[in-house]
């Protein structure tokens, strides 16, 4: 045992998480070992969080169970590679801007150097130019992420700061640049002028994995074509109207595939086609193909090699003119509006033509909207790049289910969600935005005689990073910027997926660090929740499998939601992430929210749930009191009274929680593997109970370590707390007296050598889920960090029989002093026990003390029983 001058006399959670904090800081207990080969790496792509104002519970709930996996294997002598970075581009980031300063991005205005914004946002925004927005945008992420690192540092994450990256940064924009021109040069990046997923209200393109089904009213419209009728909810797309298409196998419709019908009020005439995906169950089987309502307008115009007739422009405004083939006079009525009142204007001149069967039949559908968005998706035609993803291809497909299939995922059913996307692709990934705080598309473009684009032959950079709209490319100048024979950058910024999805390149330095690269990737571990398995997983999958023929990471672990109490995700977009990290963590600490997020099976979705966190507060405060108690064996006189101050019971262990702390301040080589001060040994251990006690420990630690190596760190928490319980309420009451030293000296030499065991091995199976308070203890009495101790082995091979034995006897006797309202340390008379009687002549003399027996009756049976007389 250590001296007793280390344990403080009234330990305290108060100040730990700062005070260690900073140890852990200056001595770089975290901090990866460069030097380290690859097999003894173990590398973590850890997601780096959108910068959009704060983190929430849920934040805190996936990223400290990412912090157990990390500090499990550096405690099991791999070298752990745990960055952090923050996603900081895009139209969340976009968005704050505009709302806390006031602004509007207007890429036609001058820069102006002099500009600030308004100290109050107006009504109306200020229009301002590109560059000027996109300084605002880096200032306002400047100050959220430095909000977000003091949290992620409160929490205890063990990640290495010094390799903190933005994903608009230099090196980010880098690698995101270098991936998309490599991309371009396989072939596997190109442009296409057609139909994409519009956001009318942040004025960009969307891709598929960015959207999502809202149910909204709309109403179904019964319209006549001729001898036939349609119902539509979209009426409004009428002068879009290109074909109708009913089901090959439909006998309704079957002998009129190829004839033409011509539409109502605009008179075009139009075919009757035949196409597989038309339902003959919805509606009347008979669709209005346009161009463009849905998805599936695209799929049939496309395979049936249809003309366009466009009508809803960017802004989500009817064009001003007419589309091919409709006459002036009939669109006038309707150019310009937005789409509801066209909707509205053509049902009043279908229903006056006599075109409309019956009134418009209302109906709850679902709609597609861009995830972060507020109107409805339209499809316009616009040209953007795209990235080849499988979804035009049988074969890139199967190849990325195959690579699906190569990845270890925990829990193993999420890989179903995997596959479910993957095949059901419909087209390529689209990456450019019509956005400004982004990585810009590096490419730039010739300009003719008359000043318009050569979009065939792209300048490409010569370095990386670059921006087209500022940057000039080699042989011109800056005036030769949109003239005649000059050039023009490329306007757009890629989707912010297109960079997160390289985030083991960019961490991994792959451009400009090979060496580290080579030691860290394809890495070990990508943890992440299930409702981004559509964007960042495989995005992240198909990046690497183009670009380096392999998996990014070996694992991927998948995290649940945290849910409010009406069962709905926590988010802030949902208005639901009510009480703040930094309030909860006030509130209960570190080590008790840590606890809270450890307690759920990954994979599986977990109630906010504030008791769970009280109890993870009880544990920590017991766990300091216990191991004062257990430090204070061998000097009596600091560790009288304990039994007041709530070690032997879980109700009474807040009590303790009020002094302030007598520990060191700092802990003595913190960065280098833990050393024991007068390191227990396990062959001390004589007595039955003691090593009873270490053989169930044994088993605790072989269980706990399978849960770890099986990513099932809940499973390792429930069996540490089961056996730290039983260790408290009844090994250490059995076991006092002779510790204290009332016995021959082997016996006492017993008791405090499997105490020091138990409480070494304890620390540490719990190190990964209570940083804070277990390295305060481990402090007390050891030299160096917990977290940088070897992850403990079984310590005895032993029967723990006996120790289960005492246990019964003792919560016998408990129970009869409860049930007659007695005092724990008041006698027991007799004590009747029936039992095996070898065994239990072992254990007498700890029971008798633990128990106060004064005189025993005991006899051979094949079962316990107990009487006990007061």
């Amino acid at each position: 045992m250590p001296d007793s001058a280390r344990v403080p006399d009234r330990p305290t959670l108060d100040g730990l998480e700062e005070r260690w904090a900073k140890v852990w800081d200056a001595e770089g207990t975290y901090r990866f070992d460069r030097t380290a080969r690859r097999a003894d790496v173990f590398s973590i792509d850890t997601p780096p969080p959108t910068v959009s104002g704060a983190l929430h519970m849920g934040h805190v709930f996936s990223y400290t169970q990412t912090d157990l996996i990390a500090r499990y294997r550096r405690m099991r002598g791999k070298t752990v590679f745990y960055p952090i970075g923050w996603d900081d581009n895009g139209l969340p980031t976009e968005r704050r801007v505009q709302v806390t300063y006031g602004v509007q991005c207007d890429p036609t205005l001058p820069y102006d150097p002099d500009f600030t914004p308004p100290e109050r946002p107006g009504k109306t925004p200020v229009k301002i130019s590109r560059r000027n927005f996109v300084e605002l945008c880096h200032r306002q992420t400047a100050v959220d992420e430095q909000a977000y690192e003091a949290l992620w540092r409160r929490v205890g994450l063990s990640v290495d700061w010094s390799h903190l990256y933005t994903t608009i940064g230099d090196r980010a924009r880098a690698t995101a640049q270098r991936g998309f021109l490599n991309a371009l040069a396989r072939g596997d990046a190109y442009p296409l002028d057609g139909p994409t997923l519009w956001d009318v209200t942040f004025g960009t393109a969307v891709a598929q994995a960015e959207l999502e089904d809202r149910e909204r009213p709309g109403a179904f419209h019964r319209l006549r074509f001729g001898e036939f009728f349609i119902e539509t909810t979209r009426p409004e797309l009428l002068p879009a109207c290109v074909a109708l298409v009913a089901h090959p196998d439909d006998e309704r419709f079957r002998p009129h595939f190829g004839t033409t019908v011509r539409t109502p009020l605009f008179d075009v005439e139009v075919p009757l086609l035949a196409h597989p995906l038309a339902d003959p169950e919805k509606g009347t089987g008979l669709v209005m193909l346009c161009t463009f309502g849905d998805l599936n307008d695209v799929t049939w115009w496309r395979e049936l090699d249809l003309p366009t007739r466009t009508v809803i422009q960017r802004n989500g405004r009817l064009a001003l003119e007419p589309p091919p083939g409709v006459a002036d006079d009939d669109y006038a009525p309707i150019a310009g509006l937005t789409v509801h009142q066209a909707r509205e204007k053509i049902v009043t001149l279908l229903r006056t033509s006599g075109r409309l069967d019956g009134e418009p039949r209302p109906v709850e559908h679902a709609v597609k909207f861009y995830e972060k968005g507020d109107k409805p998706l339209e499809i316009v035609g616009t040209r953007q790049w795209y990235i080849r993803n499988g979804g035009r291809s049988p074969e890139l497909r199967a190849a990325l289910v195959a690579r699906g299939r190569e990845l270890e995922w925990t829990p193993p059913f999420m890989r179903a969600r995997y596959e479910h996307w993957v095949e059901g692709l419909t087209g390529d990934w689209v990456i450019s935005r019509q956005r400004f705080f982004g990585v810009p598309i590096p490419l730039w473009y010739h300009l003719d005689a008359d000043g318009r684009p050569v979009y065939d032959e792209p300048i490409v950079p010569e370095s990386l990073p670059m921006d087209p709209s500022s940057d000039t490319p080699p042989g011109f100048e800056e005036v030769d910027r949109g003239q005649p024979g000059g050039f023009i950058g490329d306007p757009d910024v890629m989707d912010t997926w297109a960079t997160s999805s390289l985030s083991p390149q960019i961490v991994g330095g792959w451009l400009d660090d090979p060496d580290l690269f080579d030691r860290v990737f394809p890495m070990d571990l990508r943890p992440q929740s299930h409702e981004i398995i559509r964007t960042w997983l495989f995005a992240t999958v198909l990046r690497a499998h183009t670009e380096h023929g392999v998996l990014p990471w070996r694992r991927a672990t998948i995290a649940g939601w945290i849910l409010d109490p009406d069962r709905k995700k926590l988010a802030k977009s949902k208005g639901n992430a009510q009480d703040s990290p930094e309030h909860i963590l006030t509130r209960f600490g570190a080590d008790a929210v840590r606890y809270w997020a450890a307690s759920a099976r990954p994979g599986v979705d977990t109630a906010f749930d504030t008791n769970q966190m009280k109890v993870g507060r009880r544990l920590a405060v017991k766990l300091l009191n216990a191991s004062r108690f257990v430090l204070g064996f061998g000097n009596r006189s600091s560790a009288e009274g304990v039994d007041q101050a709530g070690v032997n019971s879980r109700s009474s262990a807040e009590g303790i929680d009020q002094a302030g702390v007598n520990s060191r301040s700092s802990a003595e080589g913190i960065g280098q593997p833990g050393t024991d001060i007068g390191a227990p040994d396990p062959a001390l251990v004589t007595e039955p109970v003691d090593r009873a006690l270490l053989g169930a420990l044994s088993t605790v630690v072989e269980e706990a370590t399978a849960a770890f190596e099986a990513f099932d760190y809940a499973r390792a928490l429930e069996r540490t707390e089961q056996f730290f319980w039983s260790f408290c309420d009844d090994y250490l009451e059995l076991v006092k007296a002779r510790a204290y030293g009332e016995a021959g000296p082997s016996e006492v030499e017993s008791a405090r050598a499997a105490l020091a065991v138990a409480l070494s091995t304890l620390l540490r199976l719990f190190a990964p889920f209570l940083p804070y308070v277990t390295e305060e203890v481990w402090s007390w009495w050891q030299r160096g960090s917990v977290h940088r101790a070897p992850w403990p082995t079984p310590p005895l091979v032993a029967d723990a029989t006996p120790l289960a034995l005492a246990a019964s006897v003792l919560g016998a006797i408990r129970k009869a002093k409860s049930s007659s309202q007695q005092s724990m340390r008041a006698e027991v008379a007799l004590l009747t026990v029936a039992g095996p009687v070898d065994a239990l002549s072992r254990l007498r003399a700890d029971l008798t003390a633990a128990g106060n027996v004064r005189d025993w009756s005991v006899s051979e049976a094949p079962s316990l029983s107990v009487t006990v007389t007061l």
